[in-house]
C-alpha cells in the first residue's frame, strides 16, 4: 500500500513538473512583448542609408519598448547571410530584419540560397526610394523621348549603367526591350559611386539609379539630368520628371526600392501587429522623419499586407524573366 502511494505521489509530481515546463514555453502575449533585448539584422555594412533607416527605427523601438535593440550588420552574399539568420531564429518577434526589395525576393529566383520569398512575414515599409533614368549634363539627349527614340532607332547602341545584373533597374531595362521594343545595352556596376563615375566620365550614355540623396545632389548641381522616374506617380522631389508610365511604358513601375522590416514565419500575429503599429507611429514622428528624409517616406503607411502584395507582384513579374 505504501509502495503504491509512493508511486502515485511520484506520478503526480512528474505531471505537475511537465505542466510547469509547458507553461514556461508558451508564447508571450503582445501586451508583455518585448521583455528582453531585440535584434535588428541589416544585410549591409554600417553607415549607408539603409543601415541608417534600420538604426533610426531600432532607436524608436528601443525608446517605446524600453528594451535594448541591437543592430547587427551582416553584409555580403547578396543579403543571404542576413536572411538565413532571420529564418533560422525563433519566431517570437525578438529578431527583425531589414528587407530590401526587390533584392530580397529576386535573389532566390536567381540562385539556391536556402529560402524563398515566402519564408518570412512582413511588418511594414520604412522608406521608398524610386529609380531615375538620368544622363550627364553634356548628353545630346535633353528628354526621355529623345533618348528612347534614339534607342529604338539604333537597337543596343545606347548603354545604360545599372547597380547590378539582376537588380530591378536591369530587369526593367530588359522589359523595356522585350515588352516595348526599345533595346539598350545594360552595363552592371557595383553601386552608385561606380555608376556616377561612369556617367560623368562618358563611359555610359545613361544610368538607371536609385534616387538617393547623393543622386539628388548631383541632379541639383546640374551634373545629372533626370529623364524618367520609376514610380506610378511623380515623386514630389522629381516633380518635373515624367514617369515611364506617363511616357507610354505603363508597366515599368517596379524599380522602386522598398526598405522595411520582416520577421520569421509563424511569428504570432499580435506581436507582428505590435511591431507594425509601432513602425507606423515611428514614421509619424517628426524627428524620425527628419532622420530618414521626408521625401523617402510614403504618403500613406505601407503596412504588412500591402508590403507583401508588392513583393508578390515583383516575384510574379520577374520570375518568368529570370527563368528564361
Amino acid at each position: 500500500m505504501v509502495k503504491r502511494f509512493g508511486l502515485l505521489l511520484l506520478a503526480v509530481t512528474l505531471a505537475l513538473g511537465l505542466a510547469s515546463c509547458g507553461g514556461a514555453g508558451e508564447q508571450e502575449s503582445a501586451e508583455d512583448f518585448p521583455s528582453d533585448d531585440m535584434d535588428v539584422v541589416v544585410p549591409y555594412a554600417p553607415g549607408g542609408p539603409t543601415d541608417l533607416a534600420a538604426r533610426t527605427i531600432g532607436s524608436y523601438y528601443e525608446e517605446e519598448f524600453d528594451e535594448t535593440v541591437v543592430v547587427e550588420n551582416e553584409p555580403g552574399a547578396s543579403g543571404t547571410m542576413a536572411m538565413n539568420e532571420l529564418i533560422s531564429s525563433e519566431p517570437d518577434g525578438y529578431t527583425v530584419k531589414l528587407i530590401a526589395a526587390p533584392a530580397t525576393v529576386v535573389v532566390p529566383l536567381v540562385e539556391d540560397v536556402g529560402y524563398t520569398a515566402d519564408d518570412f512575414d512582413t511588418v511594414g515599409v520604412i522608406t521608398v526610394v524610386p529609380s531615375v533614368l538620368a544622363v550627364g549634363s553634356d548628353s545630346p539627349y535633353e528628354s526621355a523621348e529623345e533618348f528612347l527614340e534614339a534607342a529604338e532607332e539604333s537597337p543596343g547602341e545606347l548603354s545604360v549603367g545599372t547597380p547590378g545584373a539582376n537588380t530591378s533597374q536591369s530587369l526593367e531595362m530588359q522589359r523595356l526591350d522585350e515588352e516595348y521594343g526599345v533595346e539598350v545595352t545594360t552595363v552592371p556596376f557595383e553601386g552608385n559611386t561606380e555608376m556616377t563615375s561612369a556617367l560623368l566620365g562618358g563611359n555610359v550614355d545613361a544610368i538607371m539609379i536609385n534616387a538617393s540623396e547623393d543622386v539628388l545632389a548631383n541632379i541639383e548641381a546640374g551634373d545629372f539630368v533626370p529623364l524618367a522616374a520609376s514610380p506610378e506617380e511623380r515623386p514630389d522631389f522629381l516633380s518635373d520628371t515624367p514617369t515611364f508610365r506617363e511616357l507610354g511604358y505603363e508597366d515599368l513601375t517596379l524599380s522602386t526600392s522598398l526598405f522595411g522590416f520582416g520577421v520569421p514565419n509563424d511569428t504570432p500575429e499580435d506581436i507582428t501587429g505590435k511591431l507594425e503599429d509601432t513602425l507606423r507611429e515611428a514614421l509619424e514622428d517628426p524627428e524620425v522623419r527628419e532622420q530618414l528624409g521626408e521625401e523617402y517616406i510614403a504618403d500613406e503607411f505601407i503596412d504588412a499586407e500591402e508590403f507583401r502584395e508588392q513583393l508578390d507582384e515583383i516575384v510574379e513579374v520577374y520570375e518568368p524573366i529570370l527563368s528564361e
